[in-house]
């Protein structure tokens, strides 16, 4: 039931940030949880960061604790994440996700965007 859209993505040298911002079109959005996943070439799709629907749980993957920052924003439909440090190994398509909590969108997300490429360089 939701469609979602990711923006914000670019190319930044390493140790600058970027925000990504991913806009939901159901009007149900305050009821889900939404996170982050990333695929770079050559390597599996993997989960970078969830919020639930209440803001009241985050997770992170390890490899992007202390630099990433997810958030969301109901009134607006919008979820973020919030990239500092980035160093070059962070380089790949990010997707945005909705599920019915974060466990379930650990564990398989229901709605899916269609991905925004950051690259970053040395």
């Amino acid at each position: 039931q939701a469609e979602l859209v990711e923006s914000g993505g670019g190319l930044v040298q390493a140790g600058g940030s970027l925000r990504l911002s991913c806009a939901a079109s159901t009007r149900a959005f305050t009821y889900y949880a939404m996170g982050w996943f990333r695929q770079a070439p050559g390597k599996e799709r993997e989960f970078v960061a969830g919020i639930s629907a209440r803001s009241s749980s985050t997770e992170y993957a390890d490899s992007v604790k202390g630099r990433f920052t997810i958030s969301r924003d109901n009134a607006r439909n919008t979820v973020y994440l919030q990239m500092n440090s980035l160093k070059p190994e962070d380089t790949a398509v990010y997707f945005c996700a909705a599920a019915s909590d974060i466990v379930v969108l650990r564990a398989g997300p229901d709605y899916w965007g269609q991905g925004t490429q950051v690259t970053v360089s040395s």
